[in-house]
């Protein structure tokens, strides 16, 4: 078994836990030529879709194959612990976690001392968007990091940590930048509102220019820097809102230093919680 354009997955996918990061991950891989019958699937809840997918060979909560090429553990952190005793049997595996807070080094006292990766992908992976940033432990080979990333590309872009320390501060950009993001959406469009527009075609124009811009920023060649600069014409509109947005006291810098650090001590306070 090969997902398409990536390296080979020979024993099949194990998948601990589908719920919307977990579902995101299965959809992209069944579009990249992952076949069902070479994924087996632990959900205490599973959708009708998954069990629509049994009918094509999927194996949902079934016994496990004996020596999977990969173990995705896709659970919320909360429930890692009653998740990890049904791997008991399991064989030689690459384990992959995308539980936030969950240490290499927890993941290691109940799994062994064979490879294991922590990653952090974010909510877009659910449309193919996603970025995900991945950090492995020390047995972790390069074939081992090449495996995660083919699969963990079939729903986004992935970067590769030079170490596990950072983590924190990706959960704080990536992780939980989408929600930054909405935020600003909400912001935009209630100051549409406030200046005349209506409630629904503000939101409208917020969403488009908001999804558009971070296109163009994705596919230009120019820095963020340099888009900013090429729509900004001296002493129009735009420089103006700028002057406001821009400034190092009062603007979104600051602002936004405050909200990466918060977001990144809450990730290391409940790291070591």
């Amino acid at each position: 078994m090969t997902l398409m354009g990536g390296p080979d997955m020979d024993g099949g996918l194990v998948l601990v836990g589908c719920g919307k990061m977990g579902s995101a991950m299965l959809e992209g891989w069944l579009a990249n030529g992952v076949k069902p019958a070479d994924v087996w699937i632990l959900e205490p809840h599973p959708s009708e879709r998954l069990q629509g997918l049994v009918a094509e060979g999927l194996h949902l909560n079934a016994g496990l194959p004996g020596a999977p090429a990969l173990c995705l553990l896709a659970v919320k952190p909360q429930y890692m612990r009653e998740a990890l005793p049904q791997l008991a049997g399991l064989g030689p595996t690459v384990y992959l976690s995308i539980a936030a807070g969950i240490t290499l080094e927890t993941l290691a006292q109940a799994l062994g001392d064979g490879p294991i990766i922590r990653a952090m992908p974010n909510t877009p992976a659910a449309i193919g968007r996603g970025i995900t940033a991945l950090v492995g432990n020390g047995a972790a080979t390069p074939e081992n990091m090449a495996l995660a990333e083919g699969l963990l590309s079939a729903i986004g872009e992935t970067v590769r940590l030079d170490s596990e320390a950072q983590m924190d501060a990706v959960t704080a950009l990536s992780g939980s930048g989408p929600a930054y993001v909405f935020h600003l959406i909400e912001t935009m469009a209630a100051a549409g509102v406030a200046e005349g527009l209506p409630a629904d075609m503000a939101v409208k124009l917020a969403t488009a220019t908001v999804a558009g811009a971070g296109l163009l920023a994705a596919r230009s060649e120019d820095s963020a820097a340099q888009l900013r600069i090429n729509v900004t014409s001296p002493a129009g509109t735009t420089e103006a809102g700028l002057k406001v947005l821009m400034d190092e006291a009062t603007g979104l810098p600051p602002l936004m230093r405050r909200t990466i650090k918060a977001a990144t001590e809450r990730s290391k306070a409940l790291r070591n919680s």
